[in-house]
Order: structure tokens, then C-alpha cells, then sequence
């Protein structure tokens, strides 16, 4: 596949999700697309990423050229099937971070690819996480020090806690980041 020579629009705001495809040497721009990321309530909880994702790649149709590819994501940690998606605040960023504190959980990323054709793929990256107990004092730490409003369950795994307090990893590091790069690059591929 020749990576650069394809033309994508990434349905996504996150500085992380650029970051990781600028690094794979993927040429992209940004399109914005304007939805509420609202699910039924009776969607499974691991079924909730590929959901929004194929949610997000429709509402950027229409901002795309007629060559582009639409790159969608969205990522959500899952712990006792229970979904921990961005915090609103710091108290509900310091209550996720205590729930997560010393237990495991899954970091599952949704995908969607979408041509102006119509052509469709999603798949999902699924990654168990251990942290290591987090005390009330290394919790505020790093609420107060890094910036987990925009990060599903309140941390990224590229920061403090990921350095200090990640002790098992089960699945792609790049999934928890935000993008499960690999498996784009292979969709990608298969897409084509």
C-alpha cells in the first residue's frame, strides 16, 4: 500500500490521534464533523467505540472531497462493564482515577474508515491495562499536573501514570494512546 499516496480526512480533534498517524508517515487533514456522541443505552459497552466511530465518519461525509478516505476513532476504558469516557470536571476526573486505582481494565478503540462511495469498514482494538493502587495524593498529582479532561478514563498512558503506574500491558500500547495504528495500516490496505 503506498501510504502516501492516499488521501485522508481524520474525523478527530485528538492532538494524539495526529500525532500517531504524522509519525506512521500518513499524509491527513483534520475535518470537524458537528454530532453528539450519543449511543443507546443498550449497546454492549465494548460495541460503544465502533459505534461512534462509524457515527463520526457519516457526519464528516459531507466535509470531505470526493478522493478522501475518512478516518474516524473513538476510544473508551471499560472496567466491570462499566464505560469511563472523558471526565467533565476535576472531581470526576479524580473519582475515575480512583476507580481505575489498582484494578484492570480494557481500553477499547472503534475505527471507521468511509469513502464518498459509500464503502464502509469498522473494527474495533481491544488492550488490558493494569494500574498499579494510585494514593489519593499521587491521584490529585496528577489531575492537577497533566490534563486528563480530554482523555478517556481520565489519563494517558504517555504521561505519569503511564511511566509509574502502568504495570501490565495486554494488547497495543498505540490503542490506549488513541489509535491502534497497526491495525489502520492493515484495514487501510484491505479498504483499498
Amino acid at each position: 500500500m503506498k501510504r502516501m499516496s492516499l488521501s485522508i480526512a481524520l474525523a478527530s480533534k485528538s492532538p494524539r490521534r495526529q500525532q500517531l498517524l504524522q509519525e506512521a508517515g500518513f499524509q491527513f487533514r483534520v475535518v470537524l464533523p458537528n454530532i453528539e456522541e450519543i449511543y443507546p443505552d443498550d449497546l454492549t459497552p465494548s460495541l460503544v467505540p465502533a459505534y461512534l466511530s462509524a457515527l463520526k465518519a457519516k457526519g464528516a461525509l459531507h466535509l470531505t472531497k470526493p478522493n478522501e478516505i475518512i478516518l474516524a476513532a473513538d476510544s473508551v476504558v471499560i472496567q466491570d462493564g462499566r464505560i469511563y469516557e472523558k471526565p467533565t470536571d476535576r472531581d470526576h476526573a479524580l473519582e475515575i482515577l480512583s476507580s481505575l486505582s489498582g484494578n484492570i481494565h480494557q481500553v477499547v478503540t472503534g475505527v471507521t474508515l468511509l469513502s464518498s462511495l459509500g464503502k464502509e469498514r469498522t473494527f474495533s482494538s481491544f488492550t488490558e491495562v493494569t494500574m498499579e493502587k494510585l494514593s489519593p495524593e499521587e491521584i490529585e498529582f496528577y489531575v492537577d499536573n497533566f490534563n486528563p479532561y480530554d482523555k478517556a478514563g481520565a489519563y494517558g498512558i504517555q504521561e505519569w501514570i503511564g511511566h509509574c503506574k502502568i504495570s501490565k500491558i495486554n494488547g497495543s500500547y498505540l490503542n490506549v494512546m488513541g489509535l491502534p495504528v497497526d491495525l489502520v495500516y492493515q484495514n487501510l490496505g484491505a479498504f483499498l
